[in-house]
């Protein structure tokens, strides 16, 4: 069994994590955590994350209040990416207003966007 410390983070100590709807299955996210996230979301029950971009920590939800109820972690054969089954609350885990940041699918060379925007972007 793999220490939640011994994951095989990358050179910036992240982890990919993507984030699954434990009920529906579907695949709502992917983003990254570290040690210190991954800590804060088996302490809360709810998912936090590392921002490359903003390099900074956050609560999903913190702002839209569609945060993500932790159903399971789980990590692949090679401890170096995680899986995090949620209950989504609010029904959107993408900051622009989808149910799944996975809301665009290449048909005939094309990325078109396959579902209904939910709620308003977060800006």
């Amino acid at each position: 069994m793999t220490d939640p410390t011994d994951l095989k983070y990358d050179a910036n100590g992240l982890i990919p994590v993507i984030v699954q709807d434990d009920v529906s299955g579907d695949v709502l996210m992917l983003a990254y955590m570290n040690q210190e996230s991954l800590r804060r979301t088996v302490e809360t029950g709810e998912t936090w994350f590392w921002s490359r971009s903003r390099q900074e920590f956050w609560h999903k939800g913190e702002t839209s209040g569609h945060i993500q109820r932790v159903r399971g972690i789980f990590v692949n054969e090679y401890d170096n990416s995680l899986l995090v089954r949620v209950e989504q609350v609010g029904g959107t885990a993408c900051h622009l207003g989808y149910k799944s940041c996975f809301h665009r699918r290449l048909v005939d060379g094309e990325w078109k966007v396959i579902a209904p925007r939910l709620v308003e972007p977060d800006t």
